[in-house]
């Protein structure tokens, strides 16, 4: 025999059902109800970057993209580590560019890359205090693509923890 659960859930915003742990109410034909709750995410179990990361693994050994980039430390301090973020959020630019000129199969990936990058630091301003105290992009040495992408994963995994 089949039992047929229905759902009295009352709707949601997008918002909650993609940032949050979200449960309903079932009840099953036997008149049997399920009590679930809603439950916020806790920063600690997810890592912001985690997309970010799936992408750089992604684009990692490219053969494609050969191009000289800004790399910044990835032992700079803690209060300069946006500004660092930043640093390599802006150079994916420049490796778009290259995709582009050159029609990588990677291209989209750089973009979500990019993309996701953005929304996560456009909600931050920077705070001047803290990026006068550290270095502008420009100033650090332009390294190839693949030390790049390990000082980047390096810099999100530092965030991460």
């Amino acid at each position: 025999q089949k039992i047929h659960l229905k759902s009295i859930c009352l709707q949601c915003q997008l918002y909650l059902l993609l940032n949050s742990h979200f449960f309903c109410l079932l009840k099953n034909g036997m008149g049997l109800i399920i009590l679930c709750a809603y439950v916020p995410k806790t920063e600690a179990g997810h890592c912001k970057w985690a997309e970010v990361l799936k992408d750089l693994e992604k684009i990692k050994t490219s053969k494609d993209i050969d191009v000289s980039l800004y790399t910044a430390n990835t032992d700079e301090d803690e209060e300069c580590q946006e500004p660092v973020m930043r640093c390599f959020f802006l150079e994916t630019e420049v490796i778009i560019q290259e995709c582009r000129i050159k029609n990588c199969s990677e291209t989209q990936d750089v973009v979500n890359i990019w993309k996701n990058g953005n929304a996560s630091l456009e909600n931050k301003k920077l705070n001047s205090t803290t990026s006068a105290k550290c270095k502008e992009c420009e100033e650090y040495e332009e390294k190839g693509f693949t030390e790049f992408i390990q000082s980047f994963v390096k810099v999100i995994q530092r965030d991460c923890k």
